[in-house]
């Protein structure tokens, strides 16, 4: 686990950019429909698309009990849980400082693998997630973290990004544990089915399941992004860079989707970049250098060739 191909962190990178358009894609698409109908359509794009890959690569998935439950428990914190946060987050908070969310991260994982499971935290690492989360509080307040802390800066939108922050931790943890087993292919095509199943039955009993027939095309090709590059291609290269590098280091490159978002919205949403967010963003790209400490190997490292 201590290198890596090129090829694994430039799919990583891809990751980032691919969930920093979430930010903009989900804005977009929960302007037009309820959040639950948005995350339900979104997982069944990604299940079609995971479980036709899975069934060419791998076959016909035998999975027992202990897996399945392993399963659900990602489709709960990964998917149900995070995209209700998520998702109703955007509902109540701009696309830019709503990616705030993914700098803290990092930081819970590292926390978490240094308290749960005995992770030493070097200097170097510990200097890197202050200098990428300093970054990303550049990046998203616009070079005035006093922001957060101002008289009604915190709100319901706020409140829920928090909850993004705890429940992906708990799926990047989750993820590790049963990697040892499954397939990053498989955790990915697992965890969303189980993670839609739970978003249907909540949008069916909100009834707002079918709530797409007034959707423009603008949301409708939101929801395609959303399911196919932010979720089936992304979570699979997630899973693998975990695999194969560890957590703390895959969730290291989590400190770029602000980045990314911040500069997706000011293409698409047309925001308005200064100075000090560049800093912010040159910050965020120092801290993760540092927090992954790369080494290159070009030959590769996955289990099984």
């Amino acid at each position: 686990m201590s290198s890596a191909s090129p090829l694994l962190y430039l799919k990583l990178l891809l990751v980032a950019f691919f969930w920093g358009g979430t930010w903009i894609a989900g804005r977009l698409a929960v302007a037009e429909a309820p959040p639950l109908t948005v995350a339900s359509w979104r997982f069944l794009l990604a299940a079609l698309m995971l479980g036709a890959l899975l069934l060419k690569r791998e076959g016909i998935p035998r999975w027992r009990a202990a897996e399945w439950l392993g399963l659900g428990i990602l489709g709960l914190t990964g998917v149900f849980l995070y995209n209700l946060c998520f998702l109703n987050a955007l509902t109540a908070v701009e696309a830019g400082r709503g990616a705030l969310v993914v700098a803290f991260i990092p930081a819970l994982i590292a926390l978490a693998d240094w308290l749960l499971f005995r992770v030493p935290m070097s200097g170097r690492r510990a200097l890197g997630v202050l200098l990428a989360m300093s970054g990303c509080l550049l990046v998203v307040t616009q070079g005035d973290p006093g922001r957060l802390f101002a008289k009604g800066g915190l709100g319901r939108g706020e409140w829920m990004l928090l909850g993004t922050a705890l429940s992906w931790t708990a799926y990047t943890l989750a993820s590790r544990r049963y990697s040892e087993h499954l397939s990053p292919l498989a955790l990915a095509f697992g965890g969303c089915l189980c993670g839609w199943v739970m978003l249907t039955v909540a949008a069916l009993a909100e009834g707002s399941l079918f709530a797409l027939g007034h959707m423009s095309w603008v949301g409708t090709s939101s929801i395609v992004f959303l399911g196919v590059f932010g979720t089936a291609i992304a979570f699979t290269w997630y899973s693998e860079g975990i695999n194969r590098i560890g957590s703390t280091r895959a969730a290291a490159f989590i400190n770029l989707v602000p980045v990314f978002a911040v500069l997706l919205g000011a293409l698409l949403l047309d925001e308005r970049l200064g100075s000090r967010v560049l800093a912010g963003g040159a910050c965020v790209i120092a801290g993760v250098l540092l927090t992954s400490q790369f080494k290159f190997s070009f030959r590769s490292t996955a289990k099984g060739g």
